[in-house]
């Protein structure tokens, strides 16, 4: 023993001096932002332990007093991962915050005998102000978002459409299915999209995710929801901004659960009949019925005679009757790859339905009157452009 301790100190020695700090390699992206509360998610190099520091948006110094701390939490514990996520609870609809990460590595962990951390790292607060997040608000007359979907891991023109996203005063975006074709590995996800996500404009707006067909497929397809968590904990949620009402719903596969692609590991029919007794309450809701307008998000479109695979079938069947008598004032779907309009009627549907393309963002301005939408292509041009008066109208 006395031999091989010299040789233990200095192996330990040595790694704590590879992993004296966890770095951020992806992130920080908001999620699950709601008029009092958002969650922050990012990714490091290395195992740390990890937390959120919290200030108002004004002109004191982050350093000006000690702020507020929130914690990772795993069923009472803090746990020691490479992807944090960290909820942050208490605040106040609208109103703008600043927030600064933080990681602790773990380099010795011998359990109940001794566990040592390294050094701490985050944002680093002498070069900027910390990041700025504003909480959504019922209150406010009009909320604007843009949407993307079916990006297929094409980095470049997700780097395109989102360059100046944060010139839009938007208060949040959306993806919407198919941003990678499919997940063998969580690099994927960050070299696909989220790394770019994280560099520009998802720190500071909060993303809404939906998960389309193809996010189902892969090795790793099961870690979507660590990098995307909600605020139900399932794939499908609603959330309240200005005047809008927003049901996000996971559409499942596109061809039966039995077919062979799937290995027998599918059971998408099975979510969508949950989610339809899900949607049956939230629309019930008072919540829901006191907004002035009422959007879905929704990956796959309902099936009309134009396109009708299995997936598209079943959305008809089991959400289409609930949606076409709740007063739904827009859907807003991707999958086909190509721009479509759908008019009231066109799908056996009691509401339009904006059917994005794969190269082109959606830009959306609503207040209690009307939707205003426009499709943009990756140089900025506004290739379509629609008016939806509400229920409300003038």
């Amino acid at each position: 023993m006395l031999i091989l301790l010299p040789l233990f100190l200095q192996t330990n020695r040595l790694a704590a001096q590879e992993f004296v700090s966890a770095r951020i390699v992806c992130g920080p992206w908001i999620q699950a932002a709601g008029e009092t509360e958002f969650t922050v998610v990012w990714e490091t190099t290395a195992p740390a332990v990890s937390w959120v520091e919290v200030a108002p948006n004004d002109s004191s110094h982050f350093y000006a007093c000690e702020r507020t701390k929130y914690y990772e939490s795993v069923y009472g514990r803090r746990p020691v991962n490479t992807l944090h996520t960290v909820k942050i609870t208490g605040l106040t609809k609208g109103t703008a915050y600043r927030y600064r990460i933080y990681q602790q590595a773990l380099l010795l962990n011998e359990g109940n005998k001794r566990m040592i951390f390294g050094e701490a790292s985050g944002n680093d607060l002498l070069e900027h102000r910390g990041y700025a997040v504003t909480t959504l608000n019922a209150a406010r007359p009009e909320c604007r978002f843009s949407m993307l979907n079916d990006i297929h891991g094409n980095d470049s023109l997700f780097r395109n459409l989102t360059k100046d996203i944060l010139r839009h005063k938007n208060n949040f975006m959306i993806f919407n299915g198919d941003m990678l074709s499919q997940i063998e590995s969580p690099q994927q996800i960050r070299n696909g999209y989220l790394k770019s996500a994280g560099e520009s404009f998802a720190p500071f707006l909060p993303v809404y995710a939906v998960r389309g067909n193809h996010e189902y497929r892969g090795a790793a397809s099961y870690d979507y929801m660590r990098y995307f968590p909600t605020s139900t904990g399932q794939p499908y949620y609603t959330f309240r901004d200005g005047p809008a009402f927003f049901i996000a719903l996971d559409c499942g596969e596109d061809k039966p659960d039995s077919d062979i692609r799937y290995d027998g590991l599918s059971l998408t029919g099975r979510l969508r009949e949950e989610q339809a007794a899900w949607l049956k309450k939230v629309v019930a809701s008072d919540e829901f019925k006191a907004a002035p307008v009422k959007i879905v998000i929704l990956h796959m479109p309902p099936a009309w005679k134009d396109s009708n695979w299995h997936g598209m079938k079943e959305i008809a069947r089991l959400f289409m009757p609930i949606l076409n008598e709740a007063g739904i004032d827009l859907m807003l779907c991707g999958h086909l790859h190509r721009y479509l309009f759908l008019e009231k009627g066109e799908a056996g549907n009691s509401f339009p339905i904006l059917i994005n393309a794969n190269q082109t963002r959606v830009d959306a301005v609503v207040d209690s009157r009307r939707i205003h939408l426009s499709v943009v292509d990756a140089g900025g041009k506004i290739l379509h452009a629609r008016i939806i008066n509400s229920k409300l109208t003038f």
